[in-house]
């Protein structure tokens, strides 16, 4: 079979591989569409804390498929089912499992990082790690089920986002422009800031989707746009997608007094933020890392609904023998979510 495999920094090429042999308690999924995210960027990189990965490796976790043959033992899916798969597997022991919050396992593993992942034409993964895809949703808009999850608990789950409210959502990378989408389908006013390099490309997607944009690299841009959109109070909530440290900081800036703010980007150094006004102004301030069952199956129903335009978020521009201009294309921020289609 075809698949990508990392080979070094900044090296990814396609390779022929054996096709996977399912174990009696897995599945084998023909994949249909496969997305490209920041962590994949980060570990074609071998950025800091992605060292761990062990090369060569078929990468990629944000995928879409048809079952094509059953273990032994798997109950629950048949051949020619639709399904995504929850890259992030939990270990079920530790105590935050038990205390009901898989989504920061003590334990976890990767699809694509610690196993070969889902650039590939198929794709051999335990059926407990499973969810059926709708059939109102096509497999090539089910592929990015997984970065919409993360932006389902950001919004839904990790923060207070009420219809009506002015959001802030800071980066529109992938997880930005997803968060964005799934807080307007509350009917909150978002505006998604960028910076100069996002011109090209990001900020006019995020437009094209009906919802505000900001320059922040322009002087007094984010402070004249929170004055006019929210009468000077402040955004009742901003969300902090950009994997910056300087990210947090602009988000006390900008919070009103009794809002929260949400770091979903993991920051890429220690972030020097004045506190100050977090306690005075009585500000929540919450991480949201990865996503659960429940998260999953809410991405899935946005999507069945129609509510997060897929079709205008990916980019299918890519090919699968050309893995690295797509690499190249995501860092350069000359794209926001490009997908490999290994079928169809």
């Amino acid at each position: 079979m075809k698949a990508i495999v990392q080979t070094g920094p900044r090296s990814v090429e396609t390779q022929e591989r054996a096709v996977p042999t399912p174990a009696t308690d897995e599945v084998l999924v023909k994949v249909h569409t496969a997305g490209l995210c920041g962590s994949d960027a980060h570990a074609y990189k071998y950025d800091g804390g992605y060292e761990w990965i062990q090369i060569p490796r078929v990468v990629g976790h944000e995928y879409s498929g048809e079952v094509v043959d059953v273990g032994a033992d798997v109950e629950g899916f048949t051949e020619g089912d639709k399904v995504i798969e929850e890259p992030i597997h939990h270990c079920g022991r530790c105590f935050q499992c038990k205390n009901g919050q898989p989504n920061v396992c003590q334990n976890f593993s990767i699809t694509g990082m610690h196993r070969d992942g889902a650039y590939a034409e198929f794709v051999a993964v335990g059926a407990d790690h499973l969810h059926a895809v709708p059939d109102g949703v096509p497999l090539h808009q089910a592929a990015i089920t997984e970065p919409t999850s993360i932006a389902t608990r950001a919004v839904l789950t990790r923060s207070g986002t009420n219809p009506g409210d002015n959001v802030l959502v800071e980066g529109p990378g992938p997880i930005g422009v997803l968060v964005a989408a799934v807080a307007d389908s509350l009917g909150a006013n978002v505006v998604v800031s960028g910076l100069d390099r996002d011109a090209e490309y990001r900020l006019p997607l995020v437009e094209d989707l009906g919802i505000e944009t900001v320059n922040a690299a322009v002087e007094g841009a984010i402070a004249d746009r929170a004055e006019s959109m929210t009468d000077g109070i402040g955004f009742d909530v901003v969300f902090d997608s950009t994997g910056h440290h300087s990210g947090i900081s602009t988000g006390i800036d900008y919070v009103r007094k009794g809002g929260e703010i949400v770091v979903v980007g993991i920051p890429n150094q220690a972030s020097e933020a004045d506190l100050a006004p977090v306690v005075r102004g009585e500000v929540d301030v919450n991480g949201s890392y990865g996503s659960t069952w429940t998260n999953f199956e809410q991405a899935l129903r946005l999507m069945e609904r129609g509510e997060i335009a897929v079709d205008r978020i990916v980019d299918t521009s890519y090919s699968v023998d050309d893995p690295t201009a797509a690499f190249d294309a995501f860092l350069d921020s000359r794209t926001c979510k490009p997908v490999f289609q290994f079928d169809g």
